[in-house]
């Protein structure tokens, strides 16, 4: 009795196991068939040696390669999204590695005790915390480690964002020279207008961030800015505003300005227009190319 036992139990098992590997089977084979449809890569996380962790979306490359920098929220949500990776969609398509950080008061860069997100930011104005100056010091840690690690041409970086990350990407060109070129969709140009700065609009590290105070820097670089013609989030006319104060400060100088401003019918208000991604992949991927070759004549 108990040997029939025995032997109904195992053949039992064996049976289970087959389901098992059967079903496993037929879920790997559902995910490869849907990684393949969507064309969706999986998002690698690292660490560069001083402790900043970034996420790279795809493989990486075998050689240095040309480099963008695509910044929204969190690593996750920003490689993970086709909307945010933006432009970076179409570049990784020519060989590009795009990569990405957290924002300040986003995912790691949260504080426990602190609000998230964008309130976040504004509770550290309060504080007196320059926000921005650590994320440009971390994310040109970064672009320092993939460069020593032979994975980005340093000759050809580039950076780009949405809204929040529109904003940083643009004190990050101005930033690190390295940067060649800058993409920002639908960018916050100024704190004091958005509603979580609310009670801090006079504060004066809010006039200090503001990305027209950064035209200096950047001057005669090439930034790239698109914006809906009803974006009350954000302010369509503020982004306007700093697309005429960098080319004024060019004028002064009298060299070209290089920015390019796209106003576009968006009657959904605070969202990046349709068609922007591949105009900015496109632009980004001429200028880097240009930046590339006369570099290489000199």
């Amino acid at each position: 009795m108990r040997a029939d036992f025995d032997k109904s139990h195992s053949e039992a098992n064996t049976i289970m196991m087959q389901l098992i590997a059967v079903t496993s089977l037929v879920i790997f084979c559902s995910v490869s068939a849907i990684a393949a449809e969507t064309n969706e890569s999986l998002v690698v996380r690292q660490k560069t040696p001083d402790g900043v962790e970034f996420g790279m979306w795809g493989h990486p490359p075998t050689n240095p390669a040309p480099t963008l920098f695509m910044l929204a929220s969190t690593i996750e949500s920003t490689l993970g999204a086709p909307y945010f990776r933006q432009c970076g969609n179409e570049l990784a398509e020519l060989g590009y590695l795009i990569v990405s950080i957290d924002l300040p008061c986003h995912g790691d860069q949260s504080v426990e005790g602190e609000p998230p997100g964008l309130s976040g930011w504004s509770h550290r104005v309060e504080e007196n915390q320059d926000f921005v100056a650590k994320f440009n010091n971390r994310i040109s840690s970064v672009l320092d480690h993939l460069i020593a690690a032979g994975l980005t041409d340093s000759d050809r970086v580039a950076v780009g964002g949405t809204s929040r990350g529109g904003f940083l990407a643009v004190h990050f060109a101005a930033h690190d020279p390295r940067v060649k070129s800058v993409a920002a969709f639908a960018p916050v140009t100024e704190l004091a207008a958005l509603r979580e700065f609310s009670r801090n609009q006079e504060h004066p590290l809010v006039a200090q961030l503001s990305l027209s105070r950064q035209a200096e820097r950047l001057a005669g670089r090439p930034v790239w800015i698109v914006i809906g013609d009803r974006d009350d989030r954000v302010g369509t006319q503020h982004v306007i505003d700093l697309a005429t104060r960098l080319s004024a400060v060019a004028r002064e100088r009298e060299i070209a300005s290089n920015v390019e401003l796209h106003i576009l019918s968006e009657p959904r208000g605070h969202t990046t227009p349709q068609g922007s991604s591949k105009l900015a992949a496109d632009w980004i991927h001429r200028h880097l190319s240009q930046s590339a070759h006369r570099l290489s004549a000199e």
